[in-house]
């Protein structure tokens, strides 16, 4: 049944990137080795994220045109990418086997619970997957996309009693006005975290708006405790940040009843050199394939490195979906040239839908069972 949609406002990043078409009859002719027999397990009992990318022929896991409500701007098949190879990926752990998706299951253990989404495009981008992921498990079913405030967004399956939300947040610290100066305060989140209550999962988000300088910047100075400062060390900034929201959620989450997950740093591929280009000149232009391990040089990101520890330092069980170094190897994953057609540029940031990131709500699911 057709639903109501009301798009979010969103800060879109767009790219100019040039792909080829992909064979895939000729990647079929290539003998596949069937997978081992090998433990099925939930992410807690087994290394799920140390694998490799494999083809699989039973993906995508759903059709973007079936996702009435997918931005256009992520739907990278109906702005005119032509080829396929990308849609057929699914992650394997090395040694066993991460359950397969199930979205009738996923729903029976979210019913009557309340999803939300904390972050930049990048969890604009894993709240659209997981909709769709959701929306194809119940394709006959009524749903609405609504917008609830400025910044809100949330798909629901009345139905099956499913809410899953998404707020904009880009840096999760709070930034107010004073004197006519927007100003990042990096010991507070007062004001951003009246939206984040009576929730049962929360997945947070945060790094990419900490790079931006000059008019992407959105913010003009920082106050540091009694210090404000015209800029300082991003990568300092942003585990300040995180310090202060790691406080917040250790005093006013009650883990009992609520999941706090973190979603892993979702890995740029503007710098074609990282995976052996000659140049990063062309970024992630024409790329149809994952990288191999053996050819990706980029090495561990500093920002996931610093998450990792700053979690670990609350003591609280929250979930870090480690998704970074897996998401390294798809260079061939973002929608380049074949964006949102209103905006001309190299999109090497976010991913194509159906794509990576339903394997990162494949990890998430992973983590509930």
């Amino acid at each position: 049944m057709k639903g109501r949609v009301v798009f979010p406002w969103l800060v879109i990043i767009t790219i100019i990137c040039f792909t080829n078409n992909v064979d895939l009859a000729e990647a079929k002719q290539k003998k596949l080795q069937p997978p081992k027999k090998l433990p099925r397990n939930g992410a807690e009992q087994c290394d799920v994220y140390d694998g490799r990318w494999v083809i699989d022929y039973k993906y995508p896991l759903y059709n973007a045109k079936d996702c009435p409500f997918l931005l256009q701007q992520f739907d990278c098949v109906r702005n005119g990418r032509p080829d396929r190879t990308y849609l057929k990926y699914r992650w394997q752990p090395r040694n066993c086997n991460l359950a397969r998706w199930d979205g009738k299951d996923f729903v029976r253990r979210i019913k009557k619970k309340k999803v939300l989404f904390v972050g930049d495009s990048l969890s604009l981008n894993q709240w659209q997957s997981l909709a769709c992921m959701l929306h194809s498990a119940f394709p006959r079913s009524n749903y609405t996309v609504t917008r609830n405030g400025p910044l809100m967004s949330t798909f629901s399956i009345h139905s099956k009693q499913v809410t899953v939300s998404y707020v904009r947040n880009a840096l999760l610290v709070d930034i107010v006005r004073e004197k006519s100066k927007r100003v990042l305060k990096l010991d507070s989140v007062a004001g951003s975290s009246k939206l984040w209550t009576g929730y049962d999962i929360l997945i947070f988000d945060t790094w990419h708006w900490w790079l931006h300088t000059g008019r992407k910047q959105p913010w003009d100075v920082i106050r540091d405790g009694k210090y404000v400062l015209q800029d300082m060390d991003r990568l300092k900034a942003y585990e300040k940040a995180l310090a202060t929201w790691g406080r917040w959620v250790s005093n006013n989450i009650n883990f009992k009843k609520t999941k706090v997950f973190f979603q892993g740093i979702s890995p740029d591929h503007s710098n074609g050199t990282q995976w052996g280009k000659k140049t990063n000149k062309m970024q992630c232009k024409g790329e149809q394939r994952p990288a191999k391990k053996s050819r990706y040089f980029g090495g561990p990101d500093q920002a996931d490195m610093l998450l990792g520890k700053v979690l670990g330092k609350t003591g609280k069980p929250i979930h870090l979906l480690k998704f970074t170094k897996m998401s390294q190897y798809r260079v061939d994953g973002h929608p380049s040239i074949y964006g949102s057609p209103r905006y001309k540029g190299m999109d090497c940031t976010h991913w194509c839908l159906p794509g990576v990131p339903d394997t990162w709500n494949q990890l998430l699911y992973a983590n509930l069972i």
